[in-house]
């Protein structure tokens, strides 16, 4: 037994050191440094904004590191304790350092997510657009039922949302939800829903209780901080103030306070009808826009590398990229990953993080191209 875990402690420690690159510590102590330095010029809080931007990134870097080198000292004292029960033959000790195993390979396992989640973005609030899709009024369904998924699954990391517009089905559901979701890391746990999801069922709106799939796709992009510019020139867009309705419950205003905000270069339109005023509906409407400039931006980079050109190809016909089938049997597969359960009303209660975890990982389905 003690080889073994000898032989997992080897193991986590070829890991941790494998990560070290990748999570660029050196370079991050070094900022640490720096920053640390400038700090205590007299004119550092002459930039209020950019001052506190540098203390959070400190903040964040220092968390970085430490964890890397907690999780190393951790290794470090487990192989120590080995040896000693080894060496006294105290079972004691023994298990004691078996039992910190699960802990540190927890720890290494959440590094190397963190690797996954190193983007300039990654760490930012982001909205959420849910679109019915083909499959009629059960898509509009399936689009209230995806909204209340990632509502729950928001839920448990602790994270808040809030409804920035929707347009109600005539029968049900929704035909289109946008969220704002805020929370540390959101848009990088999150981009890993982006994509169309595939319901099968027997339709509560079918009379003759036949089985129906609803389609309907999700899209995710980071809430742009002040420290990002970008510029909307007013030629640009458009915006005027409407009557709200809709979704929304009390939030919502049915004076003609709801903003309407429409890009003119990209014809992206933009509703917001949440807040109290006209002032801050135009302030959340322009924050969305801006979020959504910057996306499309990012997502012109991706375009020019292979391995991104490839994924958007395979989204552009319209895929799935998930299957939450309920009849005849029941089953959730991400077709992307392999990654299936048959749990599925604990997948539709918020149970993500498998699914999540797993494409940020960059797991692969060996049977992708296998039609479903």
């Amino acid at each position: 037994m003690a080889n073994d875990s000898m032989e997992k402690i080897n193991g986590l420690r070829e890991r941790l050191l494998a990560l070290r690159g990748h999570l660029d510590l050196d370079r991050k102590r070094s900022r640490i440094a720096l920053i640390e330095r400038e700090s205590t010029l007299p004119n550092f809080w002459d930039d209020n904004t950019k001052a506190q931007a540098m203390l959070k990134e400190k903040t964040t870097l220092e968390s970085s590191v430490s964890s890397y080198e907690k999780t190393m000292r951790g290794l470090d004292d487990a192989q120590v304790l080995f040896e000693l029960a080894a060496e006294l033959n105290d079972e004691a000790s023994a298990k004691e350092a078996e039992e910190s195993l699960g802990t540190l390979e927890s720890e290494v396992a959440k590094l190397e997510l963190a690797r996954m989640l190193s983007g300039e973005q990654d760490r930012s609030h982001c909205f959420m657009d849910i679109n019915a899709g083909a499959g009629g009024t059960d898509s509009m369904d399936w689009a209230a039922m995806l909204m209340r998924m990632y509502t729950r699954y928001c839920e448990t990391k602790g994270w808040k949302v809030e409804i920035n517009d929707a347009v109600e089905g005539e029968e049900a559901g929704f035909k289109n939800v946008s969220l704002r979701i805020e929370g540390e890391f959101a848009y990088g746990y999150l981009k890993a829903e982006v994509g169309v999801h595939r319901l099968v069922r027997i339709s509560p709106f079918d009379a003759n209780a036949r089985r129906q799939t609803a389609f309907a796709s999700v899209d995710v992009y980071p809430e742009v901080d002040d420290t990002i510019k970008i510029d909307i020139p007013e030629k640009d867009y458009e915006l005027k103030f409407i009557r709200g309705g809709g979704a929304g419950g009390q939030k919502v205003n049915k004076t003609s306070s709801t903003a309407q905000l429409r890009h003119l270069p990209t014809n992206i339109l933009i509703t917001c009808q949440t807040e109290r005023s006209q002032s801050a509906n135009k302030d959340m409407a322009f924050k969305i826009l801006r979020a959504r400039l910057y996306e499309l931006e990012l997502k012109k980079r991706e375009a020019e590398q292979a391995a991104a050109e490839a994924q958007k190809k395979d989204i552009s016909f319209g895929s799935q990229i998930r299957s939450y089938v309920l009849a005849p049997y029941r089953m959730v597969k991400d077709l992307r990953t392999g990654v299936e359960t048959g749990n599925v009303d604990a997948v539709l209660d918020g149970s993500l993080e498998e699914f999540v975890t797993a494409q940020l990982m960059g797991v692969k389905n060996p049977n992708r191209n296998v039609p479903e």
